[in-house]
C-alpha cells in the first residue's frame, strides 16, 4: 500500500508559527519531483513541539495541498495510547491515507505493552497504520516477534524500521512475509533494506533531493541494480551530512541554504553549530545544491 520514497517532510516555521506558503511550496515540489508519498508530523516534522491545534492543521493542510495525488501518511504517534488514538482519529477525519505511529517513548513499555498499544489504536480507528521503530530515540525496540503478533490487526500494514539493523529487518520479513511492508527508516540503509525485501523508505534526504531518492528506489524495484547502487553512492555524502547533528537541524539548515524555508526550529532544538554548518555547506556545494 505504501511503497517507494516517502518524504518525512519538515514543518517550516516563520516567526514562531507554521509557514503555510513555504510548506505548500515544499509539498508541490515534492510531488512534481516524483516523491511517492508525504509524511507530515514525524520526527523530521518536529511533531514533539507542535501543539495539538498545529498538529491537526499540518495534517489537514497537507491533505488539502496533495489532493490525492500521492498518499499522505500522517504522524500520529505518542507515548500516550489515548493521545495516539485522538491524533489518528483526526488524521482519518482530515482525509489522510494512513498514519505513522512511533513506539511510545520515555515510558519504555514492555513488548506486551507495545502490542496492546498498537492493537488499541488499530481497534479504535479504521485507517491503515504504519508502525515506527526507532530505538535510538525512544529507548525501546519493537521486536520482530511482536510485529508478527500485530499481523492479527488487519489495518497494520507496514513498518518504518529504524533500528539500524538489516538483520532485524530481515527477521521481520522472514516472520511476516508480504503481509507487512518494511520501509527503511535510515536513509543510508535504503539500498541494503531493499536488497533483503524492503519496499521503500521514509526519508529525510528526499527533503533536499526528492527526485534522486525516488530514482534510487525506482531503479531497484525495477531490477536496475547497478543504477540503484550508483544513486546510493551519489547520495551517500548527503546521507551522512544530514545527521551531523540531531535531525531535523541539518535538513532545515540545508533547505534554508537552498532558499526554500527559514532555518527556524523550536527549542530545545537550536541552530546548527558553526563548524558543522560549514561541513554541511561543503557537502551541499559538492552536490550542486548550494
Amino acid at each position: 500500500m505504501f511503497t517507494g520514497s516517502l518524504v518525512a517532510i519538515v514543518t517550516p516555521f516563520k516567526n514562531g508559527t507554521l509557514d503555510e506558503r513555504a510548506f505548500g511550496d515544499l509539498i508541490e515540489w515534492q510531488i512534481t519531483s516524483g516523491t511517492h508519498g508525504i509524511v507530515p508530523c514525524g520526527t523530521t516534522g518536529e511533531s514533539a513541539t507542535l501543539t495539538h491545534a498545529e498538529h491537526d492543521r499540518v495534517v489537514a493542510f497537507t491533505v488539502e495541498v496533495v489532493m490525492g495525488r500521492v498518499p499522505v501518511v500522517a504522524g500520529t504517534g505518542s507515548n500516550s495510547t489515548e493521545e495516539a488514538i485522538v491524533l489518528t482519529r483526526h488524521a482519518k477525519a482530515a482525509g489522510a491515507d494512513g498514519a505513522l505511529l512511533i513506539t511510545p517513548y520515555y515510558n519504555k513499555p514492555t513488548q506486551e505493552g507495545l502490542f496492546l498499544h498498537y492493537r488499541a489504536v488499530a481497534e479504535a480507528v479504521d485507517l491503515p497504520l504504519v508502525l515506527y521503530n526507532i530505538p535510538g530515540r525512544t529507548a525501546v525496540n519493537l521486536m520482530p516477534s511482536t510485529i508478527a503478533r500485530l499481523m492479527s490487526c488487519r489495518t497494520i500494514v507496514a513498518i518504518k524500521e529504524g533500528s539500524g539493523s538489516v538483520q532485524q529487518a530481515s527477521e521481520i520479513i522472514h516472520l511476516c512475509g508480504e503481509r507487512m511492508t518494511v520501509l527503511a527508516g535510515d536513509d543510508a540503509l535504503t539500498l541494503p533494506m531493499l536488497a533483503v525485501g524492503g519496499k521503500g523508505v521514509i526519508t529525510v534526504t528526499a527533503n533536499l533531493v526528492p527526485g534522486e531518492m525516488a530514482k534510487l528506489v525506482n531503479a531497484f524495484l525495477s531490477g536496475r541494480l547497478e543504477d540503484a547502487r550508483a544513486m546510493h553512492y551519489q547520495l551517500y555524502p548527503l546521507f551522512t551530512a544530514l545527521f551531523y547533528e540531531t535531525n531535523p537541524i541539518p535538513v532545515k539548515e540545508a533547505l534554508h541554504m537552498m532558499g526554500k524555508i527559514e532555518s527556524e526550529m523550536r527549542l530545545p532544538l537550536c541552530s546548527m553549530g558553526h563548524d558543522n554548518r560549514e561541513k554541511l555547506l561543503r557537502v551541499m556545494k559538492e552536490a550542486g545544491l548550494a
